[in-house]
């Protein structure tokens, strides 16, 4: 449907005065007259005019229409007293019952994200979650929590969660403390994990039982590392040895559920080949097998599910987005190293999952349980949310915003199995599950045993109600509630007052209104700015009353000021007055008469001047038609008038009426001679000539000059007739000299050459001065002024040689060879032009230099016939138009044995430093343009690699649009000689969306690579043409991605939580140990595992001594089953000599896989 027009005249409001003419006629009364009466005064004040009613806007021609000042009933402005009352509030600040939570009880409270600390209020809020954890936090006596700060700060944190009246809590106190870098996305398990270790250090001198060893007793489990003689059938003493965790690392890729993933950890590995255990008992090397077996479990089993793996090919981490099943409950039982009668059913408490498709992006929410009520909550930092009692999908309830696939599980009850959510462009999937150990009645007991491990007392773990807060710390909650109760009531009573101000405001305003207007024109009124009006009746706090605006310098009301004022009723002035005060009060009776009289007398003066104009309009018509010439006539300028005969008739005289004859006046005061420059005049009529010269003196009463009277018989100036004489001499000698110029030069001065000679003496001279010269002497008409006469050869000359060695700057234009006669190529600019020795001597005798001071030339060759060269001088165009590409190649074998033998000869030196430096400059660029073509096709048309290939001008314009071509797309980017080969893959891809690693990028038929190299090692410039076609070698991903992976690649290497509290009681030492019994050859251990920020080294591996490196950033646990033979002791790392002794493959097992394993625990 076609808009409609806003230029319809259908509501188009017509200003037509149809009291104009009786406005005219009352001012013409009281001009003539003298007196004013009140029927003029109402009639000139508009006070006659009716009232208006439903006016869009307010007419200011009617002073009496109030229409305009306030919105519709049910209308609005966009601020001010008539904004809309949620505007209103929202402008008051942030409304704290937005804050509010629900219920203590009932509602869990979110945490602040302070800009990349999802990671850690996911974890927290799994941790406050665990009924028995935070029991235990809360029951840590005060004073080891002023000792501890990290302590003090969680139990603060966990009490707000629990007893606060927020919705979100702060988690800045508790993040500060641990000196975490709030703009650095870390790890979730990384921060777990060493969290867990600072509590269970911190904890660890607390004198309650309960809270001492609450770590351990809720999350530590055991495991050991079986390897087993597949010929005695023995186990190796050290698979006795038991190694605590508390978490179990699983695989996820290419495996579907945690049911796989819990095989393929506690699968049999084969050691064999290469890898042969050293068994004992047997005394040789033998096939053995390697396990891990689980001796005992937690009471919470947290699985971390390595989502990230590393890619040895672009050496980048990639993020595993497969789905994942896990159930909602399942039995352990099977899974010990020693079946137990027991059950040991694990029901699902809290999925950490990770948004986004980055490994060093993304965001992290928790979907945790509640204990008491079996609802499922997804916090996502300040935001939670209920999830009902089926999150995932395995129930009737699922919310229908949440969709997930759901499997029946064959091996573990119940069959409900959840998995990784997929949103949208965003992947969602499972990075920590956790799992806590259903509670078991037995009778005649009251604790229960989890078979091989710990005993776990019914009052400490389970309780049918969370304990009450400390009594410190509930004081405190209790403060801060009372504080935000406070801020929420002052906020409550600060918006009612508001509200209520507004609302008597706007009743005022429209009781004052509809009190307003003067209903008879006996009635008594007063005048009111209506500027003012506007601001009572638009602000909520107006200012007092103001009507010095409108008034004269009579202290009345002038009838101009009709427009800015309103007729007001005294009822509504009184109230207005009694309430805002100010003034003045301006009756009906201080209309000013004075102001009247002398406005008739400017109005008639306008009319009148406005008739004469008419008048003279029309007979300056009849002077440019070449009419009325009869009687006195005068000068004036003929520009001058011909604009004035434009100009549209108005009341009075303006600027423009100035100066008629200025620019026919000379210096002297006389009348300056027609030839002169802009001295055009004509001859004007006596009459005309007086209203000129009145019009001019009446805008500029001061200005003689300008209005300099010139009669038809004034003579012109003899003094500038005579320099006027003189400039046309010269201009006619220049003028023989330009023409003697042609003539002695005629082919150079048309633009033709001539066939040169070898053996024949020339001369050389700069193609930039001739073509100068060539504009200067061709220079005719209005193009003689702005041509500039060429330097004199002297300094050309001299410019042309090195100050250094005296040699020649510039090497001679190439010469090219057509049937047989000799030319050289054409150039309006650049390098040097060949001119006969005729030409040079009359160039010395006119442009001043000698003949011996110039630079000779003279053409030789080799290994060619003289008599090939035609030796007559025939004219022809110095244009390579006139030579085909046929004939140039024909004849290029000739041309490349011509050689032009200058005197003084070229200095090389020079001419390559300078070249360089030229260079070097012209890849010194900055914010260019350069055009980039995607080639679609196999090869590139010809037109692409033609002009990528040639060297592109700085200066030149391109177009910056994206244009469509048959062969692809093609863009600008805009670039510097700085950026990298990887940034312009970047452009590209963001451009084309072809990843980097499928571009093929060249520049015409060269390949561009090398993705550290900058554009000015590649010699790409500005202007240049770039083509790049697309391998499709590899898969396409988001340009996101890459991004997020460089910024953290180039900003520095990952520092994970160094420098942070967590990390701070770590020793990082070298240790060298003495010799040792040690049946090794010298690479067995030669290799390096990382997990994480822990960095192991085995170097220098001889039989009889081990130098071993070591750095780390965690406790013995961190270090994880993988680095067997080590053991912490307080805080430092010691290897116990006896290990040592016949260490080799047998403990270590295949060097290869566990490579491999730590690896996968870094990612």
């Amino acid at each position: 449907m076609s808009r409609p027009s806003t230029r319809s005249s259908k509501n188009k409001r017509h200003r037509v005065d149809d009291n104009a003419a009786t406005t005219c006629q009352i001012y013409r009364k009281i001009h003539s007259t003298g007196e004013v009466t009140n029927d003029d005064v109402n009639q000139l004040y508009m006070i006659w005019k009716p009232v208006c009613q439903g006016c869009r806007v307010n007419t200011k021609d009617n002073p009496n229409c109030f229409c305009g000042l306030v919105p519709p009933p049910n209308g609005s402005r966009k601020s001010g007293l008539w904004q809309k009352m949620s505007e209103v509030v929202l402008a008051l600040g942030p409304d704290p019952f937005k804050d509010l939570r629900a219920s203590s009880e009932y509602s869990p409270a979110g945490l602040t994200n302070l800009g990349a600390t999802c990671y850690a209020n996911s974890i927290l809020q799994c941790l406050y979650m665990n009924k028995t954890f935070r029991q235990g936090l809360f029951s840590v006596e005060p004073g080891l929590l002023k000792q501890y700060p990290v302590l003090d700060q969680l139990a603060r944190l966990f009490a707000q969660l629990h007893a606060s009246k927020l919705a979100f809590i702060d988690s800045a106190p508790f993040i500060k403390t641990l000196e975490l870098d709030n703009g650095v996305q870390q790890d979730s398990h990384e921060f777990l994990t060493l969290l867990l270790s600072l509590l269970e250090r911190c904890l660890s001198h607390s004198q309650v039982s309960r809270a001492r060893t609450i770590v351990q007793d809720l999350f530590r489990g055991s495991v050991s590392h079986v390897t087993k003689c597949s010929k005695c059938g023995k186990d190796s003493e050290a698979s006795s040895n038991m190694e605590d965790f508390y978490e179990l690392e699983l695989n996820v890729k290419g495996l579907k559920s945690l049911d796989e993933s819990l095989n393929d950890y506690l699968s049999v590995e084969e050691l064999h080949g290469d890898n042969q255990y050293f068994c004992e008992s047997c005394g040789t090397r033998v096939d053995a097998t390697r396990s891990i077996k689980l001796r005992t479990l937690p009471y919470v089993l947290n699985f971390q599910l390595k989502r990230c793996v590393f890619l040895p090919k672009t050496t980048t981490k990639k993020k595993i987005t497969s789905t994942f099943c896990f159930p909602g409950e399942f039995d352990m039982r099977e899974r010990l190293s020693e079946p137990s009668d027991l059950e040991l059913i694990y029901d699902l408490s809290a999925v950490l999952i990770h948004k986004g498709t980055a490994v060093n992006s993304g965001h992290y929410v928790a979907h945790i349980k509640d204990e008491n009520t079996g609802q499922w909550w997804e916090f996502d930092d300040e935001h939670v949310s209920n999830l009902g009692h089926h999150p995932f999908g395995e129930g009737p309830s699922s919310s229908a915003d949440k969709p997930v696939q759901t499997e029946p599980s064959v091996h573990l009850s119940p069959t409900e199995q959840m998995n990784g959510v997929m949103n949208g462009n965003h992947i969602n999937v499972g990075q920590m599950l956790m799992y806590n150990l259903r509670r078991t009645t037995k009778s005649g007991g009251d604790r229960q045993t989890v078979p091989g491990h710990m005993e776990i007392k019914e009052d400490i773990i389970h309780s049918d109600s969370d304990a009450a807060l400390p009594a410190h710390l509930y004081e405190e909650v209790k403060e801060l509630n009372a504080s935000y109760l406070d801020a929420c009531q002052q906020y409550k009573l600060k918006k009612e007052r508001e509200l209520d101000s507004i609302t008597e405001r706007r009743q005022e305003v429209r009781s004052v209104l509809s009190e307003g207007t003067v209903l008879s024109l006996e009635d008594p009124y007063y005048w009111i700015s209506t500027d003012w009006l506007r601001l009572w009746a638009d602000n909520i706090t107006p200012p007092i009353i103001d009507n010095t605006p409108i008034q004269c310098l009579h202290g009345k009301v002038p009838v101009s000021k009709v427009g800015s004022m309103k007729r007001l009723s005294s009822k509504a002035w009184n109230m207005l007055l009694s309430k805002y005060d100010g003034g003045p009060a301006l009756s009906n009776d201080d209309c000013c008469i004075d102001c009247l009289v002398e406005g008739a007398s400017t109005m008639v003066s306008a009319d009148d001047y406005k008739d004469r104009r008419k008048l003279m309009k029309e007979l300056a018509d009849a002077v440019l038609s070449g009419k009325c010439l009869d009687g006195n006539l005068y000068y004036v300028s003929k520009s001058w008038f011909q604009q004035w005969a434009r100009r549209k008739i108005i009341d009075s005289p303006c600027d423009a009426d100035a100066g008629p004859t200025a620019s026919i006046r000379c210096s002297h005061g006389k009348l300056i001679p027609e030839q002169a420059p802009g001295a055009k005049r004509l001859l004007v009529p006596e009459n005309l000539w007086l209203f000129f010269y009145e019009s001019a003196n009446a805008v500029k009463p001061d200005d003689t000059l300008g209005c300099s009277v010139f009669p038809s018989d004034a003579e012109p100036c003899a003094t500038c007739s005579m320099e006027l004489t003189e400039v046309a001499s010269i201009e006619d000698t220049l003028r023989g000299f330009k023409l003697k110029q042609r003539q002695s030069h005629e082919k150079i001065a048309l633009g033709k050459g001539f066939v040169l000679s070898p053996n024949c003496k020339y001369y050389l001279l700069p193609s930039l001065w001739l073509s100068k010269w060539r504009s200067y002497i061709n220079a005719n008409g209005k193009n003689v002024s702005s041509s500039v006469e060429p330097e004199k050869l002297d300094s050309i000359i001299d410019a042309m040689k090195c100050e250094k060695h005296s040699r020649l700057l510039e090497r001679p234009i190439e010469l090219i060879c057509k049937r047989g006669m000799i030319f050289q190529r054409f150039s309006a600019t650049d390098g040097l032009t060949i001119i006969t020795k005729d030409d040079w001597k009359f160039f010395c005798e006119d442009w001043g230099c000698t003949e011996d001071k110039g630079i000779s030339a003279e053409i030789e060759f080799n290994n060619y016939l003289a008599n090939n060269f035609a030796g007559s001088c025939e004219e022809m165009p110095i244009n390579e138009e006139h030579i085909s590409p046929h004939d140039e190649v024909n004849e290029e074998l000739g041309s490349r044995q011509l050689v032009i033998k200058t005197s003084p000869v070229v200095c090389e030196v020079c001419i390559g430093e300078r070249e360089s430096c030229e260079l070097m400059q012209k890849l010194n660029y900055c914010n260019e343009d350069i055009r980039v073509c995607f080639v679609r096709g196999k090869e590139a048309p010809k037109s692409i690699l033609e002009a990528s290939g040639t060297i592109s001008e700085p200066d030149r314009r391109t177009s910056k649009r994206s244009r469509k071509t048959n062969f692809g797309n093609s863009t600008n980017l805009k670039v510097s000689g700085s950026t990298s080969i990887y940034q312009l893959k970047m452009m590209i891809w963001e451009s084309f969306g072809v990843i980097k690693e499928n571009q093929i990028l060249h520049k015409g038929s060269t390949v561009i690579d090398g993705e550290s190299s900058t554009l000015a090692d590649m010699n790409i410039f500005p202007g240049d043409l770039l083509w790049v076609k697309d391998s499709e070698i590899h898969e396409y991903r988001d340009i996101a991605d890459e991004l997020s992976d460089h910024k953290m690649e180039v900003q520095q290497a990952e520092e994970g939580f160094r420098g942070t509290l967590l990390t701070s009681n770590i020793s990082s030492q070298l240790l060298i140990l003495g010799e040792a019994s040690i049946e090794a050859s010298s690479h067995f251990l030669k290799g390096w595992f990382e997990d994480g920020l822990n960095f192991v080294w085995f170097g220098n591996m001889c039989s009889k001594k081990l130098e071993v490196g070591i750095c780390l950033s965690g406790s013995r646990r961190i270090i994880g089953p993988w680095v067997p033979n080590f053991l912490l002791l307080g805080e430092k790392l010691k290897i116990l000599e006896e290990d040592l002794k016949g260490w080799n493959r047998k403990e270590f097992g295949n060097v290869a896989a566990h490579k491999t394993r730590v690896q996968q625990i870094r990612n």
